[in-house]
């Protein structure tokens, strides 16, 4: 926060970083309460998202929680 606060750019910076790693960020929120912020990324695969979450992780400055996403579509067809 310290950093975000000396230069609020660099959140735009870091989407760019997640795009470098093969990722892109569909929407990001800032929100209030446990999390400082929501961002729905979109990844090829498990293995893309693993490489961006060790990647920004390793930094020390965010802590990171990913949750997997099946559209409905996809969700009920995996039931077939």
């Amino acid at each position: 926060m310290q950093t975000l606060k000396a230069n609020p750019d660099r959140l735009r910076e870091v989407n760019r970083d997640v795009e470098e790693l093969g990722a892109k960020v569909i929407h990001q929120w800032a929100t209030l309460g446990p999390f400082d912020f929501v961002n729905v990324v979109e990844a090829p695969d498990a293995e893309t998202i693993a490489r961006v979450s060790v990647a920004l992780g390793a930094r020390g400055s965010a802590k990171l929680q990913t949750l997997t996403a099946l559209s409905v579509d996809e969700f009920l067809n995996s039931l077939s």
